[in-house]
């Protein structure tokens, strides 16, 4: 029975992650915490996620994850990062499900997988990282296509592009053997001039209750390839860190991807 925390998990996508662990018939909650100071610290996290009084109170002490064999987490970068390192003295396992790190909280988040085994992905979607398996191929198979990505989201999401479109573009860039933050083109605006040949482009939409829309173009002279996923509840991502959270326990330190723990990498 796998052991799980749960960081942020009053939060929206908290309370999908808790749902999701109760459907899980090889999981069981062991920790929920929340940032100190939050309005439901003490309270019944079972409650606050709509299935009744489950036992495990909202805390603000990552010490409590000792108790845990992986800690789930979709907060914020900074928390995050905090929340690696804290969990690498434990010897706890984390999977990520975060966005928007700069490239110093990337290498901090490396530096806590010396110790521990991370799971870090811009999407935790099943689909999703079938579809970023399928953009590497493509990818590679059309060189002179250009590369459009194209996202949606909800009007309160903060970062763009989204880590699940970068996610996309780093698996097109691999897929041309290219740098992807080199090669990249997240705005346009004025007179930009001809498209440049090889380039990466990204647009970023937001508006609504969208969960997540994202499509990958590939356009050649008189013909395009356009290949999406749509996700139409947060529970896909809760379900996607689960499987991770189960792959990941017992597993040596190191930083690894959705690809890896599906099987999907070339």
């Amino acid at each position: 029975m796998m052991r799980v925390g749960v960081v942020g998990a009053a939060g929206r996508m908290g309370r999908a992650v808790v749902r999701a662990v109760s459907e899980d018939d090889g999981a069981r909650l062991a920790v929920a915490t929340e940032r100190p100071g939050a309005a439901d610290l003490g309270a019944d996290v079972g409650t606050l996620a709509g299935l009744g009084p489950n036992g495990v109170m909202v805390g603000d002490d990552p010490a409590a994850f000792a108790a845990c064999d992986v800690v789930l987490d979709f907060t914020a970068p900074a928390t995050s990062v905090a929340l690696a390192a804290a969990l690498a003295e434990l010897g706890t396992a984390h999977v990520i499900g975060t966005t928007g790190f700069s490239a110093e909280q990337d290498v901090a988040i490396a530096g806590s997988a010396q110790k521990i085994a991370i799971v870090k992905s811009g999407n935790m979607s099943l689909g999703l990282n079938l579809l970023a398996a399928l953009v590497r191929r493509a990818t590679r198979a059309l060189p002179d296509a250009d590369i459009e990505v194209l996202e949606m989201h909800h009007r309160r999401k903060v970062d763009a592009p989204s880590g699940t479109a970068l996610m996309l573009g780093e698996a097109a860039a691999a897929g041309r053997d290219i740098a992807l933050r080199e090669n990249a083109v997240f705005v346009r605006e004025g007179q930009t001039g001809p498209r440049e040949a090889g380039t990466i482009g990204f647009a970023t939409l937001r508006g609504g209750t969208v969960i997540g829309e994202h499509e990958v173009i590939l356009a050649l002279d008189s013909e395009r390839v356009r290949l999406g996923h749509i996700a139409e509840d947060r529970t896909v991502f809760a379900r996607g860190a689960i499987k991770a959270g189960h792959w990941v326990i017992g597993r040596p330190p190191g930083l690894y991807k959705m690809t890896d723990v599906l099987g999907l990498e070339d």
